[in-house]
């Protein structure tokens, strides 16, 4: 049983991932609950990045398409990818950000299913899914509702009109996470198609993508991959679809022969064909860091920590729910729950900028959530103690109710 201090010390010293944590650049009185926002920098990214700028940039110049092999990042990286996340290597490829993938693919895919006339999702997903499954209904040319209803009642609203279902693996607010094979079989049951985000997924808990018959599907470089501030995102087109897929933004490194300058545009025949624009070098090449370093883990002790990381702190926070009004939203059921932790409380900004200050980061999610995300490669056991600790005393004396934390960040 778990009681103190020195019981969190020895699961440290049992956890056969907490050597990874020497691969990040982490000050050691420095707690981070936030790589489910921002991923910490790996310190191989930072050699890896004077590499490219001052050898194959600096020196190899445009040479370095060919000498450094970048005009393939692409496609290597998301090789890596593939098996982190499920799937073949020829269905994953990075490129762009999480919201032009998902704009590329639901365009796509709701071209695959003319006839159709629904895309479903949830109320309360991630706003940038909404936001751009909306954009696709304005500029698609064709007679589009978007159907929102909670995740739990989803399957009951998947029919023959639907074309697309669109849901976000593990939720970015209450950690939920959705059963992958279970939803994509109901859409497969009425004919729609299946995508999904994996944004607060890769890299935190197990994906099956080929295993659970998926579509299509996006991700975030930047969270638990630890590809920095902006990193490209990658996206997932399941096999049977690419003869056929049609993606809207038809770029010249989507092109069948890129450099053969046509006027006239033609499709990759595989996975690039959902390429765009020019691959961004420097970021890319930070990703891909991060990915190898994901790529070398057990993901079933992975897995295994971020639940018990998850349980304990759950634990740990009960006492504090009871006397200071914080209220779960996570699931405890671990079938069903991601790698954070959230908890609301009417307070919950400056709560979060108190414990900020004390160099203890997690994150704030409008209008109420305090969020804590459990990246299990650094994030270590007794980091839980000190949270809590932390938190009670901030509580008990009130030195969140200051002006210095109420103020607003445009960024929160």
């Amino acid at each position: 049983m778990i009681v103190n201090q020195t019981d969190f010390h020895d699961l440290d010293k049992q956890d056969p991932l907490a050597h990874l944590r020497e691969e990040f650049e982490l000050d050691q009185d420095l707690i981070y609950l936030n790589g489910n926002s921002l991923g910490v920098l790996p310190k191989a990214a930072k050699a890896r990045m004077t590499e490219v700028i001052e050898k194959e940039w600096g020196q190899g110049l445009i040479r370095s398409w060919n000498t450094h092999n970048w005009i393939n990042l692409p496609q290597r990286i998301g090789t890596k990818l593939a098996g982190i996340i499920g799937a073949q290597d020829k269905e994953v490829i990075v490129a762009d950000s999480t919201s032009v993938n998902l704009f590329k693919l639901a365009a796509a895919a709701v071209k695959l299913r003319p006839n159709r006339t629904k895309i479903v999702t949830e109320p309360g997903n991630f706003p940038t899914d909404l936001y751009i499954l909306n954009g696709v209904k304005n500029f698609i040319g064709q007679e589009i509702e978007i159907v929102t209803v909670p995740s739990q009642e989803v399957m009951q609203h998947i029919d023959e009109d639907t074309a697309l279902v669109c849901l976000t693996h593990v939720h970015y607010k209450s950690g939920i996470m959705l059963n992958m094979k279970e939803i994509t079989a109901a859409a497969h049951a009425k004919g729609a198609l299946m995508m999904w985000d994996l944004s607060h997924s890769t890299g935190a808990v197990p994906l099956a993508l080929n295993e659970a018959n998926a579509d299509l599907a996006v991700g975030c470089g930047y969270k638990y991959l630890n590809g920095g501030p902006g990193a490209p995102a990658f996206l997932y087109v399941a096999e049977k679809h690419l003869p056929v897929l049609k993606q809207p933004l038809s770029g010249w490194f989507g092109h069948a022969n890129a450099f053969a300058m046509s006027d006239d545009f033609e499709a990759a025949p595989g996975i690039e064909k959902t390429l765009c624009g020019t691959t961004p070098v420097l970021g890319a090449s930070a990703l891909e860091v991060g990915v190898d370093i994901m790529a070398k883990v057990d993901p079933q002790q992975l897995r295994d920590k971020s639940l018990a990381l998850t349980e304990y702190f759950m634990r740990l926070m009960e006492p504090l729910c009871k006397t200071y009004g914080f209220e779960l939203v996570t699931p405890k059921e671990q079938s069903i729950r991601g790698s954070q932790v959230s908890y609301t409380h009417p307070e919950g900004y400056a709560i979060m900028q108190a414990l900020i200050a004390q160099n203890i980061i997690g994150d704030f999610r409008a209008p109420n959530i305090l969020r804590f995300g459990f990246a299990p490669l650094y994030v270590r056991f007794i980091d839980l103690w000190h949270t809590v600790e932390a938190l009670e005393k901030i509580m008990q004396n009130s030195s969140w109710d200051q002006a210095q934390f109420r103020a607003k960040n445009k960024v929160t």
